[in-house]
């Protein structure tokens, strides 16, 4: 397991307000956290996101055969075009299909403890905007709680946040101003920033072919580098992936990649692994993709439901 540590630069006060989310699990894991950068809001009931054309093919297989024939959802090794270039192909394609419905899932592992956070939503590949309730561990005798966050180009929006911010207002976050990009710390990885690391993919192979969610689907192995990542990502989340490079002091990250027969991205697993003091804490983000074509409404928050108070570490 590559370990990747996380520089602090400036100490405490350079993690932000989504440290928090991670901190509700493992206490201590990304620090204090500064004031919510409210930033320019969009005006209020302001609608992003579009509905995608075309119907899902959820319900139907996905053309090719298992690892014994042609491959499923891309290219086996000695096709033309190789297993690099079917998972490189990902981030295309998804802005090609347009919109999905998502499934996330955060599981953090450290001193023999694991713990969960789940989310479900949708996502805009072309507009790069998404909507993910994320369900967030027991904490004491407390049931979990669930937040809102909204992905959008530049910044992550949450809701239910708790740790003093009123459960009506809205936290508003830089994600180039966090030390990961937000690709750990907000709870679940930006389904648009857990594609965008593909184009970035290095020793790729074909593993063989397997079902996710009922559908027939080709699982791709291999690493992928967040400098390299940053730099030919698309400009919406170049900025994120940018401070995830400077943040961690490796870049690789393994992955499992699991596309349909129309090269789409399924289902996708990035390891991080990164020393927090005197532990490591490993984790694997988990993004699943399903229902394409179906609409993803995100309405950003008006500037008055933002909350710009101090928030507690």
């Amino acid at each position: 397991m590559v370990v990747h540590k996380l520089r602090r630069a400036g100490g405490a006060d350079a993690v932000t307000a989504t440290a928090a989310v991670v901190a509700v699990v493992a206490t201590g894991l990304a620090g204090c956290s500064r004031g919510a950068d409210a930033g320019a809001a969009p005006p209020a009931g302001a609608v992003v996101g579009a509905t995608a054309g075309g119907a899902d093919a959820d319900g139907a297989a996905a053309g090719g055969a298992d690892a014994g024939g042609a491959a499923v959802g891309g290219a086996k090794a000695g096709d033309a075009g190789g297993p690099l270039d079917a998972v490189r192909a990902v981030p295309e394609l998804l802005a090609r299909a347009g919109t999905s419905k998502a499934r996330t899932a955060l599981e953090m592992a450290t001193g023999g403890t694991r713990l969960t956070l789940e989310g479900e939503g949708g996502y805009d590949f072309r507009a790069g905007r998404g909507r993910v309730r994320v369900l967030l561990p027991e904490d004491g005798d407390r049931p979990r709680r669930r937040i809102t966050e909204l992905f959008t180009p530049g910044a992550l929006y949450m809701k239910n946040r708790g740790a003093g911010v009123p459960a009506d207002k809205w936290v508003r976050v830089d994600t180039a101003s966090l030390a990961d990009g937000n690709l750990v710390t907000g709870g679940a990885t930006d389904p648009g920033a857990a594609a965008e690391l593909l184009r970035a993919a290095r020793h790729v192979t074909y593993v063989g072919a397997v079902r996710v969610g009922g559908v027939r689907v080709g699982h791709y192995r291999g690493t992928t580098d967040i400098g390299a990542a940053a730099k030919v990502a698309s400009p919406r989340v170049r900025k994120a992936l940018e401070a995830a490079a400077k943040g961690f002091t490796t870049d690789t990250v393994p992955f499992d990649a699991y596309l349909d027969g129309e090269g789409r991205l399924r289902k996708v697993l990035h390891r991080f692994s990164f020393a927090n003091g005197a532990r490591e804490v490993e984790v694997t983000s988990t993004t699943e993709l399903y229902g394409f074509g179906t609409a993803v409404d995100v309405r950003l928050p008006p500037h008055r439901d933002i909350y710009t108070g101090r928030i507690a570490g």
